[in-house]
């Protein structure tokens, strides 16, 4: 319940600083996407800033936090590669893989 409660609390404080910009919701495409990229890039700050603080570098930081991973999603290469990974297991021998 907790989380719903939060979740209409950010959702209150994104349509006063609407409001307070003059943009109408549903915002218009590029604002809307602005403000998405907004949001993926600012759920990585505490991450991040924790790895920092505890003395790594930021490209380490960001590195750790898999915030690449996090902001732009699986990638289609990268998935199209995990998920032939997963198909092979190493242990079998190649003749049982089928």
């Amino acid at each position: 319940m907790k989380m719903y409660l939060l979740s209409l609390a950010a959702g209150l404080l994104v349509g006063i600083v609407y409001s307070l910009l003059n943009v109408r919701s549903p915002a218009p495409p590029l604002v809307a996407l602005v403000g998405l990229l907004g949001i993926l890039v600012g759920e990585q700050i505490i991450p991040v800033g924790k790895q920092m603080i505890a003395g790594t570098a930021f490209a380490a930081a960001v590195d750790v936090s898999k915030c690449t991973s996090h902001i732009f999603g699986q990638l289609p290469g990268r998935h199209a590669k995990s998920v032939a990974d997963a198909k092979t297991d190493p242990a079998e021998p190649p003749e049982a893989q089928s």
